[in-house]
């Protein structure tokens, strides 16, 4: 009889900070800069420069450990883990060991209960039974800086830029039992941190991070198996697949009798498989110890009163009040709450008087398919509500038709123009000169004496041929459905 197998997965979530300035020097973050131009004595490690916290990454750290349901330790040191490296200057990398900020939170996802294999590479169905995944910890710490690696030179160069870029490290429980879980998992926290503007969380650019540790065991026992740790996964796609992939490879190696070896493996996306980076290190192998250059932090009342008075109405609160406040489908609902900046730009479109339903069904509609076409993420919509509440009008008011208003809108999502001033200026505005209307209309009936015939002899198909070709004699300027009613009459 086949054993029976259980995936067990637990995930180090690293997430670069939204701040100006570097976590304990004054560098910029900014990315694109000039290899080795956001640098100074501290993120470089010269010797005799002192660190000091930046404390916006304290506010946005504990913002993220308030959202998670963490504990806040309220007397937290930073320490300094040892290892040898060319992007890391000091030598070291300021983290936090022994007494990180944020401990023993969750977050709250869809339980998977239909297998371990991901048919779509996506997240748990919805209606399912809610499933808590633990938070061990979150703690500050640095980046590092970038290898750059040129085969034409035969020579590797370092950018120091990203050195000492602020970072946060979620580490959860091992409480994932399949892909589907961990891409709830991470969907979950993405939307935390995007709605509190700690990060924008952009997997495919960085800013969001995920290593995935792995093992399996046989189904029905207690006894966690060995772990292996995944990394280079930089979109959920490869993340469903690496942990398919590593799941196969170590039930495949205990079928044949042999060990799994605790180790950090590297996923290569082009031939979808990992090979061996180097052995699993344990914290003995780094010597932490306390950093002597960083005061410890006391957290006090009125600090983490700041912060919870500056928490945002999240998903769930959002949801409850769209049900009430506004008359659109759940679906709709569920859809535009899952990133703030979509949220935010409906509610300002209605706050300017356009319909809520309007306002849904243009974002539900064109904007996902652009967004999906140009593989863009809902933060990055660049048109403005106020334009977007602009074309709606000019919609609903009759001055363009729906084609028309598809037509600019592709170029409002790409350059934000005000569409009342472009469609004035490209004298794009439907006719509504009757006598007009109708001469077009006689033209084309006179044009097309076959297409007249079929819908005189019931071909139903014919009539809409006849509409989009006095469309095309009027420029897209006129009210399809007029055209349409117009040629009945006519005919």
């Amino acid at each position: 009889m086949a054993k029976e197998y259980e995936t067990v997965i637990g995930l180090e979530v690293h997430v670069e900070l939204a701040t100006d300035t570097k976590i304990f020097c004054g560098c910029s973050t900014a990315f694109g800069g000039k290899a080795n131009s956001h640098t100074c004595p501290v993120c470089t490690g010269m010797p005799g420069s002192l660190p000091v916290l930046n404390r916006k990454v304290l506010e946005h750290a504990a913002a993220v450990g308030l959202a998670t349901h963490c504990e806040i330790t309220r007397y937290c040191k930073f320490d300094r883990k040892n290892y040898f490296y060319p992007d890391n200057p000091q030598n070291y990398q300021i983290s936090q060991l022994y007494l990180p900020l944020c401990r023993n939170g969750y977050v709250e996802i869809e339980e998977d209960r239909e297998g371990q294999t991901p048919e779509e590479n996506g997240p748990c169905r919805e209606g399912g039974p809610v499933k808590r995944v633990g938070i061990h910890e979150i703690h500050m710490e640095e980046d590092a800086g970038k290898l750059i690696h040129d085969e034409w030179e035969d020579c590797s160069l370092v950018d120091y830029n990203r050195s000492g870029v602020p970072l946060i490290e979620i580490v959860s429980e091992p409480d994932m039992r399949s892909a589907r879980e961990v891409i709830a998992c991470l969907e979950k926290l993405r939307m935390i941190i995007q709605y509190l503007g700690a990060s924008d969380c952009k997997l495919q650019e960085g800013s969001m991070r995920a290593d995935v540790n792995l093992s399996v065991r046989e189904a029905g026992t207690e006894t966690l198996g060995t772990r292996t740790e995944m990394k280079n996964l930089n979109s959920f796609r490869s993340i469903s697949r690496a942990i398919e992939n590593e799941r196969e490879r170590q039930i495949a190696l205990l079928e044949e009798g042999r060990p799994v070896v605790q180790e950090t493996r590297r996923w290569d996306e082009a031939k979808e498989c990992s090979y061996p980076m180097r052995s699993k290190e344990d914290a003995k192998d780094y010597r932490y110890f306390p950093d002597p250059d960083l005061m410890p932090v006391t957290v006090s009342d009125s600090f983490l009163e700041e912060i919870r008075a500056r928490q945002p109405e999240f998903q769930t609160e959002k949801i409850k009040r769209y049900k009430r406040e506004f008359d659109i489908p759940e679906y709709d609902i569920k859809i535009i709450t899952e990133h703030k900046h979509m949220a935010d730009l409906f509610e300002a479109a209605v706050a300017l008087g356009s319909q809520p339903k309007k306002v849904s069904n243009w974002l539900m509609g064109e904007t996902l398919r652009l967004l999906k076409e140009k593989e863009l993420d809902p933060g990055d919509i660049r048109f403005s509500p106020e334009n977007l509440s602009r074309l709606i009008a000019m919609t609903e008011a009759g001055t363009i038709n729906f084609t028309v208003a598809k037509e600019v809108f592709e170029l409002m999502f790409e350059e934000n123009m005000d569409p009342e001033k472009y469609v004035e200026e490209q004298g794009l505005k439907m006719v509504n000169d009757g006598d007009a209307l109708r001469e077009a209309v006689k033209e084309t009936i006179k044009a097309n004496p076959q297409s007249v015939q079929d819908y005189r002899n019931g071909k139903e198909k014919a009539l809409g041929f006849l509409v989009g070709q006095t469309m095309k004699a009027m420029k897209g300027k006129a009210n399809p459905v007029s055209v349409g009613e117009l040629l009945r009459e006519l005919l």
